[in-house]
């Protein structure tokens, strides 16, 4: 249950860093330092949910 809880909060981050980098980058332009700095957390937190599934894939902790 844990985990369902916390792959849907990084989920939900994910999906914030996209927005905010969105928002920086109609706000400012794309030479803003912020939306490389959100776009890079999205893919980092993005690799990270993918090696945490497949973490608990391998674990048994997630069954398909």
């Amino acid at each position: 249950m844990w985990l369902r809880v916390f792959i849907i909060f990084v989920l939900f981050l994910i999906i914030a860093n996209l927005f905010f980098a969105l928002f920086h980058l109609m706000k400012g332009g794309a030479q803003d330092t912020k939306v490389v700095k959100a776009l890079t957390w999205r893919i980092s937190l993005s690799i990270g949910l993918f090696l945490l599934l497949m973490l608990g894939f391998y674990s048994g902790a997630i069954r398909h």
